[in-house]
Order: C-alpha cells, then sequence, then structure tokens
C-alpha cells in the first residue's frame, strides 16, 4: 500500500481568479492531486456569473446547485487554500532565462483596507483566470451620472438588488443584453427598450450559419428563451440596427438620442429620435484581462473579436508551467469557462493528458471555441463607430481627455508614438490606469496614424493597452514593504 504524499509534497497549484473557469481548475487540480491555492479579489467564489445577495442579507441558499456543489468540494477540501477578497498585483520570474511558473505576489484584504498581509506564492503551475469586463465605446455624454455599463448595471442588482433608474434604456451589441434586461426588470425596474447595434442581416448571418451546431448549445437556448418570454411579457421592445449616440441632461441622464445604424455602423442620417430615461446601460462586447498574462510573458493571439491568450491543446500558454482558461482565451459564456478551466487544472496539476475522462472535455472545449466564433461573427464592432465622436467627447473619463486633443496628438508627426500620446494627454493616466479607455485609444490613435509611427524605446516592449507593471493598484508603502511571510497553509484560508 502506498501513503498518500503529504500535503508540502504536492504539486502546488496557484489559480487566479474564482469565476466559473478559475472555480473549475481548482477543483480539477485538486481532483488531480495537487494542493491547490484560489486567490480572487471577491468576498466569495463565482465571479459575476454566480454573484448572488448574501445569504446573511437574505440572499437565496442555494445549497444544490453544480456550482454550489462544487463551491463546497473546492473550499472544504483539505488541500486546497482559498484567498478572498486577494489582489495579485505582480507576476515575478526570478531569472527570466529560467524556465518555470512566475511568483505570484498578493495584497489581502479589502482595497481600502490599511496593514493587508503581503505574501509571495510560487507555485509549480500557475492557472490564470481572471474574466474580462465590459467594453464601453464612448459616445457624447457618456459620462454623464447615469450612463452604466451593464455588467455594472447587472452587479447591482445580482449583488446589492438596487435598479439603476425607474427608465432604463439598454444599448450595445451581443446577448449579454438579454440577461441584463431580464435581472433588471426583475429587480423592479422599467426597461423602455432594448438596442442591438447590429442589423438583422448581419445576426442572422452569424448565428444561422452551420446551424446544427446550435444543437449543441440547449442551455443557452433554454436561457434565451426564458429572457425572450420575460421581454414579452413585459412589453420591452427589442430593436435591431439602432443604438444610442448620444446622452444629454443637466448634471446627470435625462434622455438618450438613439438611431439606426448601417451595418457598418455609421448612422442613417435623419433617424434619430430622443427617449427620456434616467439611467442608460451600454455595452459593446467583452474586453479580456490581459494584465497578468502580459507579465507572464505569454504570446498573444490576434483574432476578428480582438486579442486573447493563446492556448494549446491542453490550455498551456506559451510560458512553461502557465496556463489560461475563459475569457482571457475567448468570449464564449460561462459552460465554456468551465470546461477550459477543468482542462487547465487537471494539465496543471501534473494529471494524465491522455485520461479518457478528457475526451468529453475537450469535445466541449471545442464546442465553445466554435461559439466563440459564431457569437464575434454576429455581434460585431462597427468599423464606422468613430463616426459618432465629436472634438468635445469625451474618450478617457478619468482625465477626461477629448476626441479632438487625441486627435491632435495622434496626427502629429513627432509625437504620435503610443507612450508620448499618453504623457501628452494624460489619456489613460487616470485611476483606472487605462483599463476603460485603453483599447479604444489605442484603437483611434492607431486609426488616426497607421502604421503606428516610431519604435519602442530601447529595453522596453512594445506599449499595450493591457502592459502594466503593476496589475493592481498599491500603495506605495505595502510596495517598500518586505512580504508577511511564508505562504499560508489551508488551515489559514481568509475566507
Amino acid at each position: 500500500m502506498t501513503a498518500a504524499p503529504r500535503t508540502e509534497d504536492r504539486r502546488h497549484v496557484v489559480v487566479v481568479g474564482a469565476g466559473p473557469a478559475g472555480l473549475a481548475a481548482a477543483g480539477s487540480a485538486l481532483a488531480a492531486g495537487a494542493r491547490v491555492t484560489l486567490a480572487d479579489a471577491a468576498e466569495r467564489p463565482g465571479g459575476q456569473y454566480h454573484r448572488t445577495l448574501p445569504e446573511e442579507f437574505g440572499g437565496p441558499r442555494d445549497g444544490g446547485s453544480h456550482f454550489a456543489r462544487l463551491r463546497r468540494r473546492v473550499l472544504d477540501h483539505p488541500h486546497c487554500t482559498w484567498l478572498a477578497e486577494t489582489s495579485v498585483w505582480a507576476l515575478e520570474r526570478p531569472d527570466p532565462e529560467q524556465p518555470g511558473p512566475p511568483r505570484v505576489h498578493t495584497l489581502t484584504g479589502p482595497a481600502d483596507g490599511n496593514d493587508r498581509p503581503r505574501r509571495v506564492l510560487t507555485p509549480d503551475a500557475l492557472v490564470l483566470a481572471p474574466g474580462a469586463h465590459d467594453r464601453v465605446l464612448p459616445f457624447p455624454g457618456w459620462e454623464l451620472p447615469g450612463v452604466y455599463a451593464a455588467g455594472a448595471a447587472q452587479a447591482l442588482v445580482k449583488g446589492e438588488r438596487l435598479a439603476v433608474g425607474d427608465d432604463v434604456l439598454l444599448a450595445g451589441s451581443g446577448p449579454f443584453l438579454l440577461p441584463v434586461a431580464t435581472a433588471l426588470l426583475t429587480a423592479g425596474a422599467g426597461v423602455r427598450e432594448v438596442l442591438e447595434a447590429n442589423t438583422p442581416k448581419t445576426v442572422a448571418a452569424g448565428w444561422t450559419r452551420r446551424p446544427w451546431q446550435l444543437a449543441a448549445q440547449p442551455a443557452k437556448a433554454a436561457e434565451l428563451a426564458r429572457c425572450t418570454a420575460l421581454l414579452v411579457r413585459h412589453r420591452v421592445p427589442y430593436r435591431m440596427g439602432r443604438t444610442v449616440i448620444e446622452a444629454r441632461g443637466d448634471g446627470r441622464v435625462e434622455e438618450a438620442v438613439t438611431a439606426r445604424l448601417r451595418p457598418d455602423w455609421s448612422v442613417v442620417p435623419g433617424s434619430e429620435r430622443t427617449v427620456p430615461v434616467d439611467a442608460l446601460c451600454v455595452t459593446h462586447g467583452f474586453t479580456p484581462q490581459l494584465e497578468l498574462p502580459l507579465a507572464a510573458g505569454c504570446a498573444l493571439l490576434r483574432t476578428p473579436a480582438g486579442e486573447f491568450v493563446a492556448v494549446d491543446a491542453d490550455q498551456r500558454t506559451t510560458m512553461p508551467g502557465v496556463y489560461a482558461a475563459g475569457e482571457i482565451t475567448g468570449i464564449a459564456g460561462a459552460p465554456a469557462a468551465r470546461t477550459e478551466g477543468a482542462l487547465a487544472g487537471w494539465c496543471a496539476a501534473g494529471g494524465d493528458p491522455a485520461a479518457p475522462a478528457l475526451h468529453r472535455v475537450r469535445r466541449n472545449r471545442e464546442r465553445g471555441r466554435a461559439f466563440a466564433a459564431r457569437l464575434a461573427a454576429a455581434h460585431p464592432v462597427g468599423p464606422a463607430w468613430p463616426g459618432w465622436l465629436r472634438p468635445e467627447t469625451v474618450i478617457c473619463r478619468c482625465e477626461e481627455t477629448d476626441y479632438g486633443t487625441l486627435r491632435s496628438a495622434a496626427t502629429d508627426a513627432s509625437g504620435a508614438a503610443p507612450r508620448v500620446i499618453k504623457l501628452a494627454t494624460r489619456a489613460g493616466l487616470g485611476p483606472c490606469q487605462a483599463r476603460i479607455c485603453g483599447p479604444t485609444v489605442a484603437e483611434l490613435t492607431a486609426r488616426l496614424h497607421s502604421p503606428p509611427p516610431g519604435r519602442p524605446a530601447e529595453g522596453l516592449p512594445p506599449a499595450a493597452p493591457h502592459r502594466r507593471p503593476l496589475a493592481q493598484p498599491i500603495r506605495l508603502g505595502e510596495l517598500a514593504r518586505t512580504p508577511d511571510g511564508p505562504e499560508p497553509d489551508p488551515k489559514e484560508s481568509t475566507a
């Protein structure tokens, strides 16, 4: 009889992010015999998809769902360390010439708290599953109070039972508009209408190609049917080929100007219509959180839907010992993220990549990738959207940099390099550090000055909107302080 390995002798897998992908990765790595450290900035695992009101505040007791069972299996496992409210602010490769995963620098505690424990984790393998956040294209007035990213509005409903307004208009592109509308209606908000920017022809062309493949997504079809039924019951119009091109108001949003769009998202003249609202929710897709993959040195893959982390058949990135799963490898929804996470966790833990149980996982992963491609084709961002902008339209809300200033800098041959534009206009230098405006600024400046001028400064990597020396904000005192001690063991989980 062979004795079970001691905890300290087990392969150590660090998983960053506890949404559907990260939680599945942790469960799979534990099943493969590893010890796991699971870190997330939130108090509870689940991410945005599984966000609910806490039970102590009257939230539902979700004890029987697949997610609830997986959460218990992971957090109660004797070889799992759960680090709640933990920010991974840096990845460090001690010797860039040596293979192996980077060391993981963490801070645990509320973002505005003092004396947050600082630790350095040294994994045998690292799984990155940080997820994505809303992408919102700028338009005149989008900086007004009362204009929300759709994900933020959904989070307020799910986590706080707060509806952002009584007369809400949803606009943007993608199926995410539907669950947000459903959440708002369930919370008692009045939803005036839902606007999908792409035309019916574009959406139909993307979704109806190889229609038999949709049979593999029965859960999504059921969710679509539930959302559609609720919109019908509340008589909420769902219009395609129309979007919000301006928000107006005195001190906060009071009305939205909508317009009909052509397939390239240019405005059809004379189609403008004014709608009174007290809140406006917008989303134009998702931006993967690529700070940590770039810090780890992972290569990116450019696709029609944007840049994502390049992975192989086992979710392995181009950096040894680093795996990626979920929305940083492609936007395909929670089921696909869970599948990728399960595969990444198993392989990161040293599990047999030829195990028979992985056949179905890999088949589902391929279905998820096919769904991501279909989603990108049905709901693209039209190239003519900058036509909505005016010189005074704010692009960077933190620093109030407007389109006119950005355009002047980008068209100046002597100062159009990305880092020069950042310093000259301050776009991306505010509190969000370009997490919101970065992709938009990069796209606009590339269009205004193509090809991008200049070369990277000697010794620095090429400028990119997601490349940051520090992945999360950290106080100077915390940065200067030495780590607080060794890695926590499972008994020291912070939950």
